[in-house]
């Protein structure tokens, strides 16, 4: 009774009288969000490389995955907008336990994402200084330091103030529409000039399977993902029955130009080979500026890439600090995680673990390896434990279509047939993206023995996140009891 009781009163006992988060959330701020977040430039440039046939999965993606997701955000946010998002919406539908769970593999998996979106944008931004920054290129200590100092900023700023991190969320997204919309102009002064780069066939645009395709399919449904992470924020967003639908819906149209106008763009524009590998995107640029006598254009295209990967990793570490914060008022983690900073109104302690965990991971993800092996193993170290909670937020959505909702909930348009549709489409593209991730590319020589590693990773990470839910309930109980 008393787990239950403390729910989204966020009223630690030794303080009095908490404040109330601070709702300085607009709907201009979360469109943004929305774009900062979910659409990043590198997946274009990764896109374009595969040839011709990706233009049919990223329709795919966008069909099965993204447009599945988005109905289902758009209606569990409604029914349940207070601050959690997954974690409340699988808490309700399952459970404690079933929403802690979810929450800590989306918390975790996040955090190998933060230094890997910062390692591609630093990577990008040293072609801003020509020669002397391409001396960097291949120097561990300046992709960790990028890393540092920009999560150090990104969590001081997320402390002090809604307003103070949502600024640093407006212009990442700021830098990643430009880019886009200039890389679009390009592309169509490229082709207009000198025709396209790439043939585009009935026959090349036919997907093939094979092992390194299956991976990279999986990481074009991973490029679609965190439309849900914003609605962790609900008690942050002004009118957020409201505002999420239609934010969704705009930013949902910008992501769609973005990712597959992108990538048409670079494959018009340059050979497939010309923007593979880390520093593919920026590459491709730098040739496209060379091609139409542009070159002072690269310089501003760098910077733009490197403040759009601290907007990108900020986004998303100021939404998802919410889960622990949530976790914590509930008190499945020490109850410091559930206070609000008096003066910011922010919570301050979720927020700061969470970005000190963020620069721990980043130190360690390049220690003993190359700048490209690093990125390679943080972003494979996500895709698993980030789907696992689309699963229980698409189950969670068919579950709550056998329950009533009041007139104020915006429901899937069609109803409940169409949302246990959607919802069912989205959960199998999960379940075969999980399937798709966990299978080794053919370069590798011991595949079992890769296999073991994922799924031995994958269920250490969940291990511990039990221990943790009923270390912490146990603590709790046994604190009432002696009181």
């Amino acid at each position: 009774m008393f787990l239950r009781s403390t729910r989204l009163c966020y009223s630690p006992p030794y303080m009095p009288t908490a404040p109330a988060l601070k709702r300085g959330i607009r709907f201009r701020d979360l469109v943004l969000l929305y774009v900062v977040i979910v659409l990043s430039v590198r997946w274009t440039a990764t896109a374009a490389a595969a040839g011709p046939s990706i233009l049919v999965i990223w329709i795919a993606a966008l069909t099965c995955f993204f447009i599945p997701l988005a109905a289902s955000v758009m209606e569990l946010s409604s029914r349940y907008p207070q601050e959690g998002g997954i974690y409340i919406w699988t808490r309700e539908a399952f459970g404690d336990f079933s929403g802690f769970i979810c929450a800590w593999t989306y918390w975790m998996s996040n955090l190998p994402y933060f230094p890997a979106v910062l390692y591609f944008g630093a990577g990008s931004a040293l072609f801003a200084f020509g020669s002397h920054g391409q001396a960097l290129n291949a120097n561990p200590l300046y992709f960790m330091a990028f890393a540092t100092i920009a999560l150090a900023l990104i969590t001081f700023l997320n402390i002090i103030g809604i307003d103070a991190g949502k600024w640093l969320n407006n212009i990442g997204a700021f830098g990643t529409i430009l880019s886009l919309s200039v890389l679009l102009l390009m592309g169509i002064v490229s082709y207009w000039r000198f025709g396209s780069a790439t043939h585009f066939t009935a026959a090349n645009m036919i997907p093939h399977w094979s092992l390194n395709n299956a991976v990279f399919w999986s990481g074009v449904f991973f490029a679609f993902s965190a439309v849900e992470s914003v609605s962790a924020m609900g008690d942050e967003i002004q009118n957020p029955r409201k505002a999420i639908p239609w934010a969704i819906l705009v930013s949902g149209c910008i992501l769609t130009i973005g990712y597959i106008g992108g990538t048409v763009a670079l494959m018009v524009a340059l050979p497939t080979e010309a923007v593979s590998g880390l520093d593919g995107f920026i590459n491709g640029i730098r040739m496209l500026c060379e091609r139409l006598g542009m070159a002072w254009l690269l310089a501003p295209m760098a910077l733009l890439l490197g403040l759009n990967a601290v907007g990108q990793a900020a986004g998303n570490l100021s939404s998802t600090a919410r889960l622990p914060f949530v976790a914590g008022v509930d008190r499945y983690l020490p109850s410091a995680f559930g206070s609000i900073h008096p003066r910011f109104r922010t919570p301050w302690i979720a927020i700061g673990v969470y970005g000190f965990a963020g620069i721990i991971v980043a130190m360690l993800g390049q220690a003993g390896t190359t700048v490209r092996g690093a990125y390679n193993v943080l972003v494979s170290m996500g895709v698993i434990a980030l789907f696992l909670p689309y699963l229980f937020l698409f189950s969670a959505m068919i579950r709550f279509q056998s329950r009533p909702t009041g007139p104020e909930v915006r429901r899937v348009p069609g109803g409940r047939p169409v949302a246990i549709v959607l919802a069912s489409l989205g959960l199998i593209s999960t379940a075969a993206t999980i399937v798709l991730s966990a299978i080794p590319g053919s370069e590798e020589v011991n595949k079992p023995l890769a296999i073991a590693k994922v799924l031995g990773a994958t269920a250490l990470l969940i291990g511990i996140g039990v221990v943790v839910f009923f270390a912490e309930k146990r603590r709790t109980r046994t604190k009432l009891q002696s009181s």
